[in-house]
């Protein structure tokens, strides 16, 4: 029966991965609550014992040798002593044991219970400590339903040998985005935390670090520290501005991240719906920078101000609608990437 026992906690460590230490410890607790149940006037002295290594289960009452026992609960006596151990003397404390045939159903299955939630304990630990390092990276995953009240969307995602569901909010989909059940997609892991319900996995497919991590994966320069993203301003699912930096003055950073014929970025554009994506280059001159960030429109001239967080861009006539861009979108994302607050004046009025 041990045998059977102690091999039933290997198989789960096997299937589960979850150590037998921790197995061992949680049926140890479990099974001293169910034998103070049964014995709550030996309660203080209850001991539960499980050797993996000899394969024992032992359980058992730390009684006192007494020559009178005033108390058989926790005393017994010289002769009951010597049956446990035959050198014994009063004043000695020997390890009573417990029959568990006198076990009660109540007890029998409060310890059943124990050792059900330490399993599940166990498999929830296993997820969150195999996702958590998974924070601010990239996994892909299944959709596995679509809420079409709240458009809300739950997806499947694994790591390594774990899996788990997490909820892609209606705030953190792309708005333009059709998901359908069985869809495989890429999300963005912000967080995990803990919860009465096990692992929560916070995931986005908005969030800049998204698109970070794509350019990452799609561009060799960008992973080995050659090309740097110094930063990015995103409008999901509309625009996005992107500006890098290379440490290698003979690679083009620009080029780098668009690839051959464009290759790199219509890439990770069609993992995003269609969004745009400007990539500018990053300068530690604000005025270059900032000039930059304005892409597509040609500028004129920059200025910075007086304050040191605002700046006036005059840009050719024919460039005003350009520069700021459909409802603002143009210089409200150079404003975001850059940190400064832009003015934009046409040549004529400048």
């Amino acid at each position: 029966m041990n045998a059977e026992f102690f091999s039933a906690i290997a198989d789960i460590e096997k299937e589960k991965g979850i150590p037998q230490s921790y197995m061992i410890e949680k049926i140890e607790q479990a099974l001293l609550a169910a034998l103070k149940k049964n014995y709550p006037a030996s309660a203080e002295f209850a001991r539960v014992v499980l050797d993996p290594v000899g394969k024992t289960v032992d359980m058992f009452i730390e009684k006192t040798v007494v020559e009178t026992v005033e108390n058989q609960n926790i005393q017994c006596s010289i002769e009951q002593a010597r049956e446990i151990s035959p050198d014994a003397v009063a004043g000695d404390v020997v390890n009573a044991p417990v029959d568990t045939g006198r076990f009660g159903r109540i007890a029998a299955q409060a310890a059943k219970q124990v050792i059900i939630q330490g399993i599940r304990e166990a498999e929830r630990n296993l997820v969150y400590d195999e996702f958590t390092s998974k924070e601010h990276e990239i996994l892909t995953g299944v959709v596995t339903r679509v809420d079409p009240r709240t458009g809300g969307i739950s997806i499947q995602i694994g790591s390594n040998s774990e899996h788990t569901e997490a909820m892609l909010s209606s705030g953190e989909r792309i708005p333009s985005e059709v998901l359908r059940d069985g869809d495989r997609i890429k999300v963005y892991v912000i967080e995990v935390r803990k919860s009465t319900r096990g692992p929560q996995i916070l995931i986005s497919r908005t969030h800049p670090g998204l698109v970070k991590r794509l350019f990452e994966l799609e561009v060799p320069e960008i992973f080995e520290g050659i090309v740097e993203i110094r930063s990015i301003a995103r409008e999901a699912g509309k625009r996005t501005k992107i500006a890098v930096f290379s440490n290698d003055p003979e690679v083009e950073p620009i080029g780098a991240c668009v690839g051959p014929k464009g290759n790199r970025v219509n890439s990770i554009v069609g993992e995003l719906g269609g969004e745009k994506i400007d990539i500018v280059r990053y300068s530690d001159d604000p005025t270059e920078y900032i000039a930059s960030a304005l892409a597509p429109s040609e500028v004129v001239s920059v200025t910075m101000l007086e304050d040191g967080k605002s700046c006036r861009v005059i840009v050719p006539d024919g460039q005003l609608s350009l520069a700021i861009g459909k409802e603002g979108q143009n210089v409200r994302l150079a404003a975001r990437l850059t940190g400064f607050k832009i003015d934009i004046k046409p040549e004529s009025q400048s």
